[in-house]
């Protein structure tokens, strides 16, 4: 690679690192109704629910991967569809949005804040939810 196609690879790279804390804290406060900085099961699973409602446009009570849109890896979605249909349904999603909640929360204080977001965890997490 030339050295302008690793500087502007290095340019592109510190921007993308730069941005990663405004889209937690972007995300924190869209799952914070009561804003205390920090995000609890309840709100996660409220704002997952909503979610499950607006990506179910078939309105048939289940979500398959299409209507997932790339927030669940193949592995993932296999393991949270217990009944093996192809679909989950509101309660497997919301499952699987626990089991990520969990993962995220190292500490297991209850909340995610905005460092926990940013985590391994709490971006699968993130991406579920967005």
């Amino acid at each position: 690679m030339s050295i302008r196609g690793k500087s502007i690879f290095a340019t592109l790279a510190v921007m993308l690192i730069a941005t990663a804390p405004a889209w937690s804290q972007s995300l924190l406060k869209r799952l914070d109704p009561d804003k205390d900085g920090t995000v609890d099961l309840a709100e996660a699973k409220s704002a997952a629910s909503n979610l499950f409602d607006k990506l179910d446009r078939d309105h048939d009570g289940t979500l398959d991967k299409r209507e997932l849109r790339g927030r669940v890896n193949a592995k993932d979605f296999a393991a949270a569809d217990p009944d093996n249909d192809g679909t989950l349904d509101k309660n497997e999603f919301l499952a699987l949005v626990e089991k990520r909640f969990n993962a995220a929360n190292p500490d297991n204080d209850g909340t995610i804040d905005a460092k926990e977001l940013k985590s391994a965890p709490g971006r699968s997490l993130a991406r579920l939810l967005n």
